[in-house]
């Protein structure tokens, strides 16, 4: 994989006997999810689901395929209205809440499969991000008011910024269907975090990555961490990076949660092991 090496803060009770960072204790959580659930057409695709996320923390979901990951963060950003159950962002509940608004509340997302707007270049890309904070109205952008032209250098100006997380700043009047897959991958994250999160949820932002990529997605997405000051969540099947970077982890397995925990009492627990490898036989 890489040397990388990540220090990771201590993780301790919350008042609500969850686990977050020493660092985050005192803080309001980034994401409190209380017996949250979902039914399509009478089965349970997500059961009972209850997690925290500290303010900082480096959080990660994983399970086998079909476990309901994804269904989590689709309910999580509201594509999915939940059966039951409620979710705060940063002690806010966020019911009936639409997909637009919980976004405005501070939480955004990348997908499994890169929804890039190909045609458009990068810098486009980046500033469809920033559509929430915009300073004008319709009619002044109509007749290119100076309010109009002072966001638009505004808004190039934090493109550019956030672009240079990745190194990516070059790339600006590419096209970005032309970019590599990798940068594809990273862009995906510019245009969420342009959004101003305090909760950036990953869906398996490591896919079709070689180990330096995946090494460089590690330093990286600490970096956002440590820069922004934000929470992250990232659904991701290489093992290496979730153990290597996540601090608390929490295991799904047929819409159930089966172990919350730190890397190594992930590790070492057996019914995590049991669900991903299966039952040994009794000789």
């Amino acid at each position: 994989m890489s040397k990388f090496e990540f220090e990771k803060g201590k993780m301790v009770p919350y008042p609500s006997r969850a686990i977050v960072p020493d660092r985050d204790v005192n803080e309001t959580p980034a994401l409190e999810c209380i017996h949250l659930g979902i039914e399509f057409g009478g089965l349970k695709a997500v059961d009972d689901f209850n997690l925290t996320i500290g303010k900082t923390e480096i959080a990660g979901l994983i399970g086998p395929n079909g476990a309901g990951k994804t269904t989590v963060f689709n309910l999580l950003t509201k594509v999915y209205q939940p059966t039951n159950g409620t979710i705060l962002l940063n002690g806010q509940d966020t019911s009936g809440k639409t997909v637009s608004q919980v976004n405005r509340m501070g939480i955004a997302r990348t997908f499994q499969n890169i929804r890039l707007f190909s045609s458009m270049t990068v810098e486009d890309n980046v500033k469809v991000g920033l559509h929430n904070q915009e300073k004008y109205t319709g009619l002044e952008g109509v007749l290119r008011l100076p309010s109009y032209w002072k966001h638009e250098k505004q808004a190039h100006e934090r493109a550019m910024e956030l672009l240079s997380i990745f190194d990516m700043e070059k790339h600006a009047n590419d096209q970005a269907g032309s970019l590599p897959y990798g940068a594809q991958r990273r862009l995906e994250i510019v245009r969420a975090l342009a959004t101003n999160p305090s909760l950036l949820l990953l869906d398996e932002p490591a896919a079709g990555m070689n180990p330096s990529e995946t090494a460089e997605l590690m330093e990286n997405i600490v970096k956002i961490r440590d820069t922004f000051g934000i929470a992250i969540m990232l659904i991701e099947h290489d093992m290496s990076l979730v153990m290597n970077i996540c601090e608390g982890i929490c295991v799904l397995s047929f819409g159930k949660v089966i172990a919350k925990g730190t890397a190594e009492e992930i590790q070492n627990n057996e019914t995590v092991i049991e669900a991903y490898l299966g039952k040994k036989k009794e000789a």
